[in-house]
């Protein structure tokens, strides 16, 4: 588990580069509003929950973070975008 803030999961998701939620839908096999609602979405229609708990608190509150592999990937493509900026 992995505890961070609201703001941050939000800063992270404004960081990815467009197309990113469905390449990370695709690469685990998920729907995208699974992705979606890692970020806070809430479209439990079609996407799952994703086992995210939050409390209130400062900077939007806390969120705790039963699996981290979205964050992960997410971290991977910001990582990979801001590179891509830097060489070209």
């Amino acid at each position: 588990m992995r505890t961070i803030t609201f703001n941050e999961l939000r800063k992270i998701k404004d960081s990815l580069p467009s197309g990113s939620m469905h390449r990370i839908a695709d690469e685990l096999g998920l729907h995208v509003d699974t992705v979606r609602n890692f970020f806070g979405g809430h479209n439990f229609k079609e996407g799952k929950s994703v086992g995210i708990h939050l409390e209130p608190g400062p900077d939007g509150g806390l969120v705790m973070l039963d699996d981290t592999t979205v964050l992960g990937i997410s971290y991977l493509f910001t990582f990979k975008n801001r590179l891509l900026w830097k060489i070209n």
